[in-house]
């Protein structure tokens, strides 16, 4: 009969290369050999000190693994931190970039609007799969190759600051700014966007006649707001003042745009008679969801950064 330690290394050699196994199977026999006299010299029986020995030493299959130096986990601790720290962020942002867009195009291009929100779910949601899939391919086969990257060593100079004081983070700020300047691009660019006339004239979203003053009032407001970002970041915390003057912004833009929606003069008259849907009441759902969405934001933000200032004062 086969003994258990003939299973064992047998069970180990399967996964070693042909080239090493004579010397692999001498080297593993002698070490459980030793193991096993280590405790048949205190008394025990051979087969229990045999399987004892054997279950310590754990599955043959790990065994053989670092015998050949093989990596059995997909990202391992080399690369985990670097691949979680893009991923991260892409997850973060592009999925619901390209989800609204193919939303967007779904409404204005399709002869059904209603499917635009199922359309930019799962458009984002393959996005995500997409992304996630694709990048862990390319770290797994970093890890197998070992390619090194050439970052800089970890040194106690890269340390972060203590900011367990610091209400407003680094990121969080520059996540914002980048909100508000992307809104502004947003404004400049609908002007120049490709839908067109069928003569083809430019076709904007916004009705061009704002751009006489709302338009360039809405993108100092938001220029303005940008200003309180960088003076929140100095600040380090939400402070009253800092409140009071994110209420006095996010006012100033809400209200312009709600009163806009709800008199019909946000929205371009050209671009609403080229859709049929628009024309037939689609218009009046749209302002009024973007109404809403406005006031709900600005009210977020007013009361979120007053709770943040009531904390930091305590």
């Amino acid at each position: 009969m086969t003994s258990l330690t003939d299973r064992y290394v047998a069970a180990t050699l399967r996964a070693v290369p042909a080239s090493r196994r004579t010397e692999l199977a001498e080297e593993l026999r002698a070490s459980i050999a030793d193991m096993i006299d280590d405790r048949t010299t205190g008394g025990q029986d051979h087969a229990a000190a045999e399987r004892e020995v054997l279950t310590e030493m754990g599955n043959p299959e790990q065994l053989a693994a670092r015998y050949s130096d093989r990596t059995l986990h997909l990202i391992g601790p080399r690369y985990f931190l670097l691949w979680w720290r893009v991923l991260r962020p892409l997850l973060t942002y592009v999925p619901a970039a390209v989800g609204v867009i193919a939303g967007l195009v779904k409404a204005t291009a399709g002869d059904a609007p209603g499917a635009a929100i199922g359309t930019a779910v799962v458009v984002a949601m393959q996005t995500a799969v997409q992304i996630a899939f694709w990048l862990t391919l390319c770290f797994a086969l970093l890890e197998r190759s070992q390619t090194p990257l050439g970052l800089p060593e970890w040194t106690v100079d890269r340390l972060p600051e203590d900011t367990h004081d610091r209400q407003i983070s680094q990121p969080d700020s520059v996540a914002s700014v980048v909100f508000l300047l992307g809104t502004i691009g947003v404004l400049v660019g609908q002007h120049f966007q490709h839908w067109t006339n069928d003569d083809g004239s430019r076709l904007p979203v916004l009705d061009p006649a704002l751009w006489s003053f709302w338009l360039p009032a809405l993108i100092v407001v938001l220029a303005a707001t940008i200003g309180l970002e960088i003076a929140k970041y100095r600040a380090g915390r939400w402070t009253w003042p800092l409140v009071a003057v994110n209420a006095l912004l996010n006012l100033a833009f809400a209200a312009p745009v709600v009163w806009l929606l709800l008199t019909d003069r946000l929205l371009n008259p050209e671009l609403i008679e080229r859709f049929a849907w628009l024309r037939e009441g689609g218009a009046d759902d749209v302002t009024r969801i973007a109404a809403v969405v406005t006031v709900v934001i600005a009210a977020w933000d007013v009361i979120d950064s007053a709770v943040k200032a009531r904390r930091a004062t305590h």
